[in-house]
């Protein structure tokens, strides 16, 4: 991607950079409007119990890799403390609307630690909102989003990766629970002298099974609830880990707007001042 091409750039007022990535979606919105979620009934409420047990079955069975094994053999007695301790909580999370946070009190507590020099966000998108059209396909861990291509700039997606500053985020695609849980032992490993800040977006129903596995690693982080066509069941959620998700999930327009508010965030007051 010609990085010249990026709207947010070092230099540029937030809302300059915001009003004229709008303006672009806009236009190519008339000239290739894309699927949208209007068409399409909204799912129920989650019709599972016993989630916290059903995602640690479903962990363990489905841990091809060996994952979980790997992370016990380091240090067996302290991650199977944290996770005895989290699964026994009601909740492993805060809830605040739209926003499930993770061993955080609240919003202001992730903007000050995200702000810190040695802090690194890792912000993932669930495969589920990316549009039908997408050009680097739906189940997959790739993303073009390219500020010239007709989907990329309509999708939320691109939009808040465009947004991110360098050095101080790094984006995921995440077409299963256990690429992300890869991801972030990875990152862990490689950046183990920074504070690792995750931002993540998945359905209601994984943000309350998989919380525990998150306070096990000691991970400080924000679960972003999507809406639409959610995974309400185990059965649509291990169906969906397959990559078989024919409806579409979407961030709500206000917690977009609060989620791009965390981004700004991150960029130092020389490089994003000014608000024309």
């Amino acid at each position: 991607m010609n990085e010249k091409l990026k709207i947010w750039q070092p230099g540029k007022p937030w809302k300059r950079a915001e009003r004229e990535w709008d303006e672009g979606a806009h236009a190519m919105r008339q000239e290739t409007p894309l699927k949208t979620l209007s068409t399409l009934p909204k799912m129920p409420g989650i019709a599972e119990t016993g989630l916290k047990w059903k995602s640690l079955k479903y962990l363990v069975t489905h841990d091809h890799k060996g994952l979980i094994r790997r992370f016990f053999v380091k240090h067996p007695f302290k991650y199977t403390w944290r996770l005895i301790a989290s699964l026994l909580r009601k909740n492993s999370f805060i809830r605040e609307g739209d926003f499930f946070f993770y061993r955080l009190k609240d919003m202001e507590e992730f903007k000050q630690r995200s702000q810190e020099t040695s802090a690194l966000l890792v912000i993932g998108f669930s495969y589920c909102h990316k549009p039908f059209e997408c050009p680097s396909g739906r189940f997959t861990d790739a993303c073009q989003h390219a500020p010239d291509h007709p989907v990329c700039r309509q999708c939320f997606i691109g939009k808040a990766v465009n947004a991110l500053p360098p050095q101080k985020a790094i984006p995921l695609f995440i077409p299963t629970v256990h690429y992300i849980g890869e991801k972030m032992f990875e990152l862990a490993q490689i950046h183990s002298k920074r504070e690792i800040l995750f931002l993540i977006t998945a359905c209601e129903m994984t943000l309350k099974m998989f919380g525990d596995w998150g306070n096990m690693l000691a991970l400080r982080g924000i679960g972003v609830r999507l809406d639409g066509r959610i995974c309400n069941t185990m059965k649509a959620f291990e169906i969906s880990e397959e990559g078989i998700k024919p409806g579409l999930t979407v961030v709500l327009p206000e917690t977009e707007r609060r989620i791009l508010e965390l981004i700004r965030q991150l960029w130092p007051a020389n490089e994003h001042g000014g608000t024309v």
